[in-house]
């Protein structure tokens, strides 16, 4: 079937073609479809987004607090220079994100309210063909394109990972789910529980604690957290000096990007040593006469899971100050007034939040087939976290563990665009990721090490991702300080890649 067969079918069907789908418009979809406008000019491409808006994490989070995780100088984007304070709030990085739409033309481009539930690659018409619902008027929509770019992130937005505990259904109080914060919920002198420790948790709690009666931290385990404001006060004196916007951006950038590199090597090279001084940190908050030991020391050596940025210590100053506490113990069950712990210790709450995690989600929940055969992503081997042996025309952003999501997903961006521009150049119109002959006796481990990362919702979902090789090539390596120079220099002709 010719292309032209294939737009007057699509036509008739009421299928909207367009050259790349990109799904989902939070930091990745904008930023993606920011560089298909520069790097490859006169694609047309179309952003699906389920949510009644972009911004992707930033409009699902709503509890009190929600805020960057990251540096802004780091997890803004590398053509869109960061003027505000280096930790954002969520509305500020809505309105930011809101500005790469407009003054770039990317939000006539964006269709909200747009799931899709299927998607289906035929290699006879080299096309992706995805349909799903338009959730405002409950119409069945569909959509064929040449590329595909998964921009949706990596957990479920519906919905977090909630335990069930024994008992739940006798609390008397509310559970709230932060990532389902209902607009509703009055706190204001409450005694409440929050279950988990992670960033969540960081930033929820020093949000509500003035307002509530108490607030307690539950945790069956304790989190590296991380103080301090590293290159910050860089920016206010280039600030001071008058130097241009996008100078500051790329200096403080720059440096951070260093400062991140040598901690992180150092959490490998000394984990000892970066272990005391992370601890040092919360002592210096906390005092010297708190229970570090049992609340902040956890089992495992910095970085194998996430550390939480307190960039202010507001949380640890939450603790100090009495309005929160810490609590070290596993759940027995809920009761009618709280939780009743395996210490036989009792916690009273009102409202009892459960920060405990997210819900891995691999490629959007969408049912994906290959020319009518169902595809399993654990099946594939991935090639450089991003694309999958015998998958083709798409690639899906996942982003750093230990670095700013936003680093990866330009970097992903570079390569699509390059990519699509090599098959316009080669006349081609499809490319698939293939193990090359040497690669075919190599182990196939898990995507990623147990022993290098193992947040719990990683852990949990291992078994729906893909593979990884031995090799650099068929690795997601985690390293930005690696990837920024690997990524530009990739053969797109070194047999990786199948092009029809």
């Amino acid at each position: 079937m010719t292309e032209m067969a294939i737009l007057a079918e699509a036509a008739a069907q009421q299928i909207e073609h367009f050259d790349v789908v990109i799904v989902g418009a939070g930091i990745s979809g904008v930023g993606g479809a920011y560089h298909l406008t520069k790097q490859c000019p006169g694609t047309s491409f179309i952003v699906l987004e389920a949510q009644e808006s972009f911004g992707g994490t930033w409009l699902t989070h709503r509890y009190p607090g929600t805020r960057s995780d990251s540096d802004l100088y780091t997890f803004g984007y590398r053509f869109k220079p960061w003027t505000s304070a280096p930790i954002a709030t969520r509305a500020e990085i809505l309105d930011y994100m809101g500005e790469v739409n407009t003054e770039n033309g990317i939000d006539s481009h964006i269709r909200y309210r747009h799931t899709i539930s299927v998607a289906r690659w035929s290699s006879s018409d080299k096309l992706w063909t995805l349909e799903g619902t338009r959730t405002d008027t409950g119409e069945t929509v569909r959509f064929t394109g040449n590329f595909l770019w998964m921009c949706q992130g990596y957990y479920r937005h519906s919905e977090g990972y909630m335990p069930e505990w024994r008992g739940m259904k006798d609390f008397e109080g509310r559970i709230v789910q932060p990532q389902n914060w209902p607009e509703d919920l009055d706190y204001a002198g409450k005694k409440i529980v929050v279950i988990g420790s992670g960033a969540t948790a960081a930033t929820l709690i020093p949000a509500i604690a003035a307002e509530c009666g108490h607030v307690t931290m539950l945790q069956r385990s304790p989190t590296f957290f991380r103080t301090g404001r590293n290159a910050i006060p860089l920016a206010d004196d280039l600030r001071e000096l008058d130097i241009d916007a996008a100078w500051i951006h790329e200096i403080v950038r720059k440096k951070i990007l260093y400062e991140q590199s040598v901690f992180t090597r150092r959490s490998f090279t000394e984990p000892e040593t970066v272990k005391q001084e992370l601890l040092a940190g919360v002592r210096a908050h906390l005092g010297p006469d708190y229970d570090v030991a049992t609340h902040f020391t956890p089992r495992y050596r910095p970085w194998r899971q996430r550390i939480a940025f307190v960039p202010d210590g507001d949380f640890l100053e939450a603790i100090r100050s009495g309005k929160a506490s810490v609590v070290t113990d596993e759940i027995e069950s809920f009761t009618e007034a709280g939780i009743l712990l395996k210490s036989g210790e009792a916690l009273e709450a009102d409202i009892i939040i459960t920060a405990t995690g997210f819900n891995l989600n691999v490629l959007g929940d969408i049912d994906f087939s290959i020319d009518g055969e169902p595809l399993n992503f654990s099946d594939t081997v991935t090639y450089r976290g991003m694309m999958f042996t015998g998958v083709p025309n798409m690639v899906w952003v996942f982003g750093y563990f230990r670095a700013s999501w936003t680093l990866r997903a330009d970097l992903v961006a570079d390569f699509v665009c390059r990519l699509l521009n090599h098959l316009k150049e080669k006349g081609a119109r499809q490319v698939t990721p293939t193990l090359r002959p040497e690669d075919q006796d190599m182990p196939l481990l898990p995507w990623i090490d147990p022993e290098n990362f193992n947040p719990g919702y990683v852990i949990r979902g291992m078994h729906l991702l893909p593979k990884r090789g031995d090799k650099p090539e068929w690795q997601h390596t985690q390293d930005y300080w690696v990837e920024k120079d690997e990524f530009p220099a990739i053969d797109l002709d070194d047999g990786s890649f199948v092009y029809e």
